[in-house]
C-alpha cells in the first residue's frame, strides 16, 4: 500500500474520515491537497500531516459553490498531477419524506453527488491521459438499507454508487479505477456530538462486530483502493460496516 509519488486530493479533510485519510495517506508517502470549509480544522490537519515530510496544500472553501470549486481545482493543479481523488465531504439534513424541505433535500444531493461529479469531471481527463488514476467515493451503508428520517442522505449515498459504477465503466480502459466505500456507524466528531446514545446502541446491537468503526479503519480501506495492490478492483461498492447491513 505504498503511495509515494502520488498526489491525492481529499475533500472534507478537516475531521472524521477525511482527516484520517489525510493522516494515513501521508504516512504511506502521498503528497496531499486538502479541501475543507473549516479553516481552523484544516490548518490543524495540515500541520499534523506535514510532520511526515510530505507536501501538503490546503484550500478552505464551500465545495457546493461550484464556481469556487472550479477555481480551487484550477489553482491546485499547478502543484502537480492529481492522480488520487477521495470524495469524502458531506453533511446531513435529517427528515422524513413528509417533513424535509426540497431545499434541504437538494443541498444533501449537492454535496454528496454534484460535488463528487464535478471533481471527477475536472480531474478524470488528466488521469486518463496519464494511464493511471484512483477515485474513491465515500458512500454509506444507508445506500443499501435506507434509513427512517434519512431520506435525503440515503438517496444521495445511493446516487454515489451509481456515479461510481458509471465512471468506472468509462475510465477503466485508461487505467483509472473508481470505487466506493460504504461505512457503517463510525466514530467521528459528528456522531459523537449529535447522535443520541440510544441510537448508537441500537446500531451497535445490529452490528455483528458489536461496536462502531474507527475513522482510521475506513481510511485504511480507502488507502488500499488507492494503491497498486487494488489494481483489479473497480466499480465496486465495499461495505466497511462491521457487518451492519448484511
Amino acid at each position: 500500500m505504498e503511495l509515494s509519488g502520488h498526489l491525492a486530493l481529499i475533500t472534507g479533510a478537516g475531521q472524521g474520515i477525511g482527516r484520517a485519510c489525510a493522516e494515513v495517506f501521508a504516512l504511506k508517502g502521498a503528497d496531499l491537497i486538502l479541501f475543507d470549509k473549516n479553516p481552523a480544522a484544516l490548518t490543524e490537519v495540515a500541520g499534523q500531516t506535514a510532520r511526515t515530510g510530505r507536501q501538503v496544500f490546503t484550500r478552505t472553501l464551500d465545495l457546493t459553490d461550484i464556481d469556487a470549486l472550479n477555481k480551487a481545482v484550477k489553482e491546485v493543479k499547478s502543484k502537480g498531477r492529481i492522480d488520487i481523488l477521495v470524495n469524502n465531504a458531506g453533511f446531513d439534513r435529517p427528515g422524513t419524506v413528509a417533513k424535509i424541505s426540497t431545499s434541504d433535500f437538494l443541498e444533501v444531493l449537492s454535496i454528496h453527488v454534484v460535488v463528487p461529479f464535478t471533481l471527477i469531471q475536472l480531474l478524470l481527463p488528466d488521469m486518463r491521459k496519464a494511464g493511471w488514476g484512483r477515485i474513491i467515493n465515500v458512500s454509506s451503508i444507508y445506500a443499501l438499507i435506507g434509513a427512517k428520517a434519512e431520506v435525503a442522505y440515503s438517496t444521495a449515498k445511493a446516487g454515489v454508487i451509481g456515479l461510481t459504477k458509471s465512471v468506472a465503466k468509462e475510465a477503466g480502459s485508461d487505467g483509472v479505477t473508481v470505487n466506493t466505500v460504504l461505512p457503517g456507524m463510525t466514530r467521528t466528531p459528528t456522531i459523537e456530538k449529535f447522535m443520541a446514545d440510544k441510537y448508537k446502541q441500537l446500531i451497535i446491537n445490529n452490528t455483528p462486530l458489536g461496536r462502531m468503526g474507527e475513522a482510521e479503519e475506513i481510511a485504511s480501506v480507502i488507502a488500499f483502493l488507492s494503491s497498486d495492490e487494488a489494481s483489479f478492483i473497480t466499480g465496486t461498492p465495499i461495505p466497511v460496516s462491521g457487518g451492519w447491513g448484511i
